[in-house]
């Protein structure tokens, strides 16, 4: 057994705990040992949701493509959850860093905001950042 089979990492990210708890579930009734990270600072203030990054499920490395492939068999609860269109080309967003549906919009500030502006300027070439991913918190076009 490697270094690497007993390292313990961030499987994904969820903004709504009971949707966690439910994936861990999933995962413990298939034989996977996992668990469930910042429950506690999210339960005392749920504002830190953001600022923390949502729930998160830990598995080890080692198990991380069979979590992928029970939660393909039985359905991702991403999925049920919602889906958010795209309303330039009429399809369902996906992040384009891990595949997630887990996404929102960015809201825009009508006029572009000042520091949409100044940004503009220093740097003209930066894309408009319309979808943020809540797996891997990124933000794309």
């Amino acid at each position: 057994m490697s270094a690497n089979d007993d390292k313990i990492i961030t499987f994904e990210s969820y903004y709504d705990p009971m949707l966690a708890h439910i994936i861990r579930s999933r995962l413990e009734a298939n034989g996977i040992s996992c668990f469930i990270a910042d429950e506690n600072i999210i339960g005392a203030n749920p504002l830190y949701n953001n600022a923390v990054g949502g729930v998160k499920l830990k598995v080890f490395e080692k198990d991380v493509e069979r979590c992928r492939e029970i939660l393909a068999a039985e359905g991702d609860l991403h999925e049920d959850d919602h889906f958010e269109i795209d309303n330039e080309n009429n399809t369902y967003v996906v992040c384009p860093f891990c595949a997630s549906t887990n996404v929102s919009n960015i809201a825009k500030d009508p006029d572009g905001g000042l520091l949409n502006k100044l940004m503009t300027l220093v740097n003209p070439f930066q894309g408009e950042k319309n979808w943020h991913c809540n797996n891997c918190q990124q933000d794309f076009e």
